[in-house]
This record gives structure tokens, C-alpha cells and sequence, in this order.
């Protein structure tokens, strides 16, 4: 979704951090906007006594693509919103926004992949994902770069829990771990797109073992899926940012909170116990107050 903000408010948005040609340009925009629609861009940078490199920049910096966008813009106003850069694929940030804003579609967004999440999920394989997790003799957690923060809370989670579990953080050790798996592990892997190499790399390897595999992925489509005997679906939609996924954590990790309550439900009796054991281990760990 695009802001219908008009040329001139994009200006005035940006102009205080153009460079001196680039607001000269921006000046000639500003107050000649029927004339320089007609413009080319060698004929604007000469009407506004710059280059027309400046010219490219200046229109970069209101948010197009490039001048062409911008003139297009210029000649259809009402058809601004979409030319509008969007170089957050889907996420409602601009390049004249105000910091202020920030937080208020951060919120959104998140909210907006919760709700995805909510959809996507399959109760079906959420329960034998924690079936699988609760018997396992040892749980082989795969994950590379983003994705390691949800392999990480998953791993902390499940060993609070007493369960036998593994992160190695390395993608050559996570092939070789999961070269080693045996039947009666359980090998999970996260990738928001499904696509990471290391990743799918890892748990076809631990398939070939005989482990049971279970995939956390946004995308049904993907190798990871494809692979996995249980796949986690945590939305069906991208929300990336300069190609990293930057709210794909939050259902992630949403995910891996539900892993653990449901895990913990299958044998409260155990797992508390376990909890608290847990708990009487570190409890000398916290500075005193």
C-alpha cells in the first residue's frame, strides 16, 4: 500500500536533506510542475542548471525509480501511488515518512503477520509436532543467519524442559549432526523462505538418516517443505526488507512459544518438574539485588 502524497509534499519531505544541486532541482519541480512534466531529463537539468545525474538522484530521493517514474508522476497525478517506490516489498515505509511513524507500522505490520500466522497454521501438524518433539531421543535444530533467533529460543525452550536437544550454530556441523541422526530423532528446520541452502541441506540429510523431519517455513511451495515429513506454516505472504525477512521472527518465535506450551500440556506432570529442576540449576546464576 502506497501514500497518496502529493509532488510537492514529497518535496518538502525530503528537501532538507538534498544536496545544494539537488534542491536546485527540486526548487525548478516544485514551482513548475505542469512545465517540467513535459520535460526530458537533459531539459530539466538545464532548466534548473544542474546535471541531469542530479536530476536522477533528486527523483531517487522522492521515491521513484528513477526520472521516468518521476515524470510520469508529474503528467498523472493520480496515478502517483502506483509508480510509488517500494523497495520494502509490501511493508508501508517511505522515503518521507517521519520517524514518528515508525513505531505505529512496525505494530502493524507485526499485528498483520500474527494474523497470518493465526490462518496458515496447521493444528493437525502443530499436534504431532509436539508428539514428535516429546519423544524424540535427541532434537537436531537447523537455521542460518535471521532464522537462528527463533533455532535459538526453540533450543532454550525445550531444554528448560529436560529434552534433549541440539543447535550448532555452524552449517557444516549442522550436515554433520544431522548425518549422524538416528530413527528415533527429530531433526527441525527454520527457513522463512524455505530456500536457504545450508538449511535444506541439513534436513535432507537427516531425512536420509531416518529422522523425522519438520520444517518451519513461510512458504508451502519450497524445498524445505517438500522435504519435511511435518511442515509448520507460518504465514503464506513475504514481508521483506532489502531481501531480509524482518517481521518473519515474530511468527516465528510466536511459533515456538506454542511448541512450547503444547509440549508442555502433553505431560504437565513431567515437564513442570523438569521446569523447576531447571530452575534450581541456575538459580545462584542471578546477581543479587
Amino acid at each position: 500500500m502506497h501514500t497518496l502524497t502529493g509532488i510537492r509534499e514529497r518535496i518538502d519531505h525530503v528537501y532538507p536533506n538534498l544536496r545544494p544541486a539537488e534542491r536546485a532541482a527540486a526548487s525548478y519541480v516544485r514551482n513548475h510542475i505542469a512545465q517540467a512534466a513535459e520535460l526530458t531529463v537533459g531539459q530539466l537539468a538545464d532548466a534548473a542548471h544542474v546535471s541531469q545525474p542530479t536530476v536522477i538522484r533528486f527523483a531517487r530521493k522522492l521515491g521513484f525509480g528513477g526520472y521516468r517514474e518521476l515524470r510520469y508522476a508529474l503528467r498523472h497525478p493520480e496515478a502517483e501511488h502506483r509508480v510509488a517506490f517500494d523497495p520494502l516489498a509490501g511493508f508501508d515505509l517511505n522515503p518521507w515518512d517521519s520517524p514518528d511513524e515508525v513505531p505505529a507500522k512496525a505494530m502493524a505490520g507485526i499485528s498483520a503477520v500474527i494474523d497470518e500466522l493465526r490462518r496458515a497454521l496447521d493444528i493437525t501438524a502443530f499436534r504431532k509436532t509436539c508428539a514428535a518433539l516429546r519423544a524424540a531421543s535427541l532434537i537436531d535444530v537447523y537455521a542460518v543467519e535471521n532464522s537462528l533467533t527463533p533455532a535459538t529460543d526453540l533450543f532454550t525452550k525445550l531444554s528448560y524442559l529436560g529434552l534433549p536437544c541440539r543447535l550448532n550454530t555452524d552449517a557444516y556441523l549442522q550436515h554433520i549432526g544431522a548425518g549422524h541422526l538416528t530413527q528415533d530423532a527429530v531433526a527441525v528446520a527454520i527457513s522463512h523462505s524455505g530456500t536457504s541452502a545450508d538449511t535444506v541441506a541439513a534436513l535432507r540429510l537427516a531425512k536420509s538418516a531416518g529422522a523425522k523431519t519438520i520444517a518451519v517455513t513461510n512458504t508451502p511451495s519450497s524445498p524445505l517443505a517438500a522435504t519435511a515429513d511435518i511442515t509448520l506454516l507460518t504465514g503464506t505472504n513475504e514481508h521483506t526488507i532489502h531481501g531480509n525477512a524482518i517481521f518473519s521472527r515474530v511468527a516465528d518465535v510466536a511459533l515456538v512459544d506454542m511448541l512450547y506450551m503444547g509440549v508442555l500440556l502433553s505431560d504437565y506432570g513431567r515437564f513442570s518438574t523438569a521446569l523447576d529442576e531447571s530452575g534450581r540449576m541456575i538459580r545462584d546464576r542471578a546477581v543479587s539485588l
